[in-house]
């Protein structure tokens, strides 16, 4: 790779061409700065409501109510043992059992870590 060109980091096209301060991929628009790539590539990738990282096995709360087919998961339900995907399923990146729920995919935006 020469240092006129960058692989986009959306597309993975390795034909990403510098424009003044951004990198534009020609082939999906995409635009980034090689400074915000290297400071999201050290941001945790799991966070919760408030910012906080989490972890495979940590324990969460529910923070808003959420529909669940004809049930409702009541905020304020505690979830011990969550496993985070790292393929989400349908923007979903937690995978845990709920007690009278049984398995059932979260959002890290809709949970705060608990201990």
């Amino acid at each position: 790779m020469s240092d006129d060109s960058q692989p986009c980091p959306k597309c993975d096209s390795p034909y990403g061409y510098q424009d003044q301060l951004l990198w534009v991929c020609p082939e999906c628009a995409h635009e980034w700065s090689l400074e915000l790539a290297d400071e999201e590539a050290d941001a945790p990738q799991f966070v919760d409501v408030n910012g906080v990282e989490l972890q495979n096995g940590d324990s969460v709360t529910v923070v808003k109510d959420l529909k669940l087919g004809k049930q409702t998961l009541k905020s304020g339900t505690k979830v011990k043992g969550i496993r985070l995907l790292e393929d989400p399923v349908n923007d979903h990146d937690i995978s845990c059992k709920i007690d009278g729920h049984g398995s059932v995919y979260l959002k890290c935006s809709v949970v705060k870590k608990s201990s």
